[in-house]
């Protein structure tokens, strides 16, 4: 089943969604530090409230032209089963809640897409619900591990 409140994010004209329950914060882009030996997909770590959570660039996974971090550019503090992580969004554009009608399980539109759990269509387009317990592979979840302990 669908989560049915979304925090909604851009990336390259096309909108995200995250469970609510999954997102901690939206924070203002800050400074991350590289992590030597973290996954490619890692742009490094940041400081949050005392705890050093990695960057992900959800950019890389979906295979979206890449470019560099702007001023404007937020962060969307959430948690996945193992961790907290920071993704780095073009804009934060809100929260919102649909119906059941609205949204489709991404198994049965995109087959094949492991990082969508499912698709939510409105008037004005559609939102990709991403999935973040599936965003990082176990062998990318074990280099972070080892990477993060010899930061």
């Amino acid at each position: 089943m669908l989560p049915n409140r979304l925090v909604v994010f851009d990336l390259s004209d096309q909108r995200y969604g995250l469970p609510l329950h999954a997102v901690d914060r939206i924070v203002r882009i800050v400074e991350f530090t590289p992590l030597p030996k973290a996954p490619d997909i890692v742009l490094g770590v940041v400081n949050v409230h005392g705890r050093v959570i990695p960057v992900v660039d959800i950019r890389r996974r979906f295979h979206l032209p890449r470019r560099d971090v702007a001023l404007t550019d937020q962060m969307v503090i959430a948690r996945t089963s193992r961790r907290v992580v920071a993704l780095v969004a073009d804009a934060v554009t809100g929260v919102i809640e649909y119906s059941e009608q609205d949204g489709e399980e991404a198994r049965e539109v995109l087959p094949g897409v492991q990082y969508v759990e499912g698709i939510v269509k409105l008037g004005d387009g559609l939102i990709l619900i991403h999935n973040l317990d599936k965003f990082l592979s176990l062998e990318e979840e074990t280099t972070l591990d080892r990477a993060m302990e010899g930061a």
